[in-house]
């Protein structure tokens, strides 16, 4: 399927057209927009959601049917879905109008506190494991195989670390790939994100505030959720995340490589037109002690 052109013409036609009550609220594009889905402001209260791929398409009803059932457990804010938009005017897939949830995305030197930060995001990582199951999506496809176990990966890390060289220390990421993978998870199924990315952490007045975009979403292992320990957080807050979570020595390891496999990818599909691209997130998964 060709690109789609997602914009606030489009948007403003959709809610329009199927929102009526709404169609003289002005749309503004949220920036940066995000990858699977974009995001327009609906007024002051309200914001579009729209799939920007047939492989996101899926996290709309998703997110519809369990975002209200996740909020009930945890103890910071999550997107609150409002209505349910239909294909329209040339857009192919379901979208969502949910409540807007104020704060700028989690960056560097936007955090007052950044011990704190992991401490407050390890307790809603807790709180989201404890929403019940019964009935909830378990790890796959949907969720692009995050809380799966890593075998899914395991072709595509040993590729990548072979094409990246002597850009990396391969010897210790293979080792702690295949410590990862050793590292088999036998617990029960629980909740988890999916893309616990600072893209999608909301900060207001320094401090973290809100947790959005469930899409990836579902019931497996939730290891898959450390991912922001390396690419985020200091050494000294990832302890502290760590100690917040009580992972063990296994759930860290599964973290670990997770990220690992992420980092080595992403480095490998831009090393010809970007040679640094991703490899700090390599080197700071491979440097730390663990």
């Amino acid at each position: 399927m060709d690109a789609l052109t997602i914009d606030e013409t489009l948007v403003a036609g959709l809610v329009a057209d199927q929102f009526p009550e709404w169609a003289g609220l002005p749309v503004r594009a949220v920036v940066p927009g995000g990858n699977d889905n974009r995001t327009f402001r609906l007024g002051d209260r309200l914001a579009a959601r729209l799939p920007s791929a047939p492989g996101y398409a899926a996290g709309i009803e998703k997110e519809q049917r369990w975002l209200p059932v996740i909020a009930q457990h945890t103890p910071l804010p999550v997107p609150v879905p409002v209505a349910v938009g239909a294909p329209g005017r040339g857009y192919p897939f379901a979208w969502s109008v949910n409540r807007w949830m104020p704060g700028e995305t989690a960056q560097a030197g936007g955090v007052d506190d950044l011990v704190g930060f992991a401490v407050d995001l390890a307790r809603f990582l807790r709180a989201l494991q404890t929403v019940p199951t019964e009935g909830a999506p378990p790890a796959g496809e949907h969720s692009f195989w995050r809380g799966a176990g890593l075998e899914h990966y395991d072709d595509e890390t040993r590729r990548a670390i072979d094409a990246l060289g002597d850009r990396i220390d391969g010897a210790r990421a293979l080792a702690l790939w295949e410590h990862g993978l050793d590292a088999t998870w036998r617990g029960e199924p629980v909740w988890f994100h999916g893309d616990v990315s600072s893209g999608n952490l909301l900060v207001n007045d320094g401090k973290l505030s809100g947790v959005i975009d469930f899409g990836t979403s579902g019931v497996g292992d939730p290891a898959c959720d450390l991912y922001i320990g390396w690419t985020f957080l200091s050494s000294e807050a990832r302890r502290a995340f760590r100690l917040g979570l009580d992972a063990d020595d296994g759930m860290w390891a599964r973290g670990r490589a997770w990220t690992l496999w992420k980092g080595l990818i992403t480095a490998a599909g831009r090393m010809n037109d970007d040679p640094s691209w991703g490899i700090g997130v390599v080197e700071e998964i491979i440097s730390d002690p663990g």
